[in-house]
């Protein structure tokens, strides 16, 4: 075929036009663009969309789990009000409830474990132990020989 430009067409085209048996640069550049911006937009909406769960988990909350899920229902369901719930919850200081009760339930168990004369020597002054098998009244009897 003839390389030859029309007589009319102007000499010096612009660099963004295909030339007629070539590869189109702009269409190529603008696609790769297009899927890099693509990919960027698509990371800056997981980053948004996971932010309640990193921020309750950075601060160690005790309701990270809860938050966790909310973001998957927001995320499944496109309901937004789960993904705000889960932000204010994340923000939020519940108070932990459960370590001071966790520890006085030990204490009442090791309270309940031991025996009296088991950590301690007994004392010489109380009153005398009751033989096996006597009712044990409550009071001191007195003998008189």
């Amino acid at each position: 075929m003839n390389d030859q430009l029309h007589p009319m067409a102007p000499h010096h085209l612009p660099f963004y036009l295909a030339p007629g048996s070539g590869t189109d640069t702009l269409m190529v550049v603008m696609g790769l663009f297009l899927i890099g911006t693509v990919l960027w937009v698509g990371t800056l909406y997981w980053k948004l969309h996971s932010l309640p769960e990193r921020m309750a988990h950075k601060s160690q909350k005790l309701q990270l789990e809860f938050v966790a899920v909310l973001g998957l229902i927001s995320l499944f369901t496109h309901m937004h009000i789960f993904w705000i719930a889960g932000l204010l919850l994340a923000l939020i200081d519940l108070p932990d409830f459960g370590t001071p009760l966790r520890s006085i339930a030990g204490s009442v168990e090791k309270i309940a474990d031991s025996t009296p004369g088991q950590d301690d020597e007994p004392n010489e002054t109380g009153p005398a132990p009751t033989p096996a098998g006597a009712p044990d009244t409550g009071r001191t009897e007195h003998i008189h020989a």
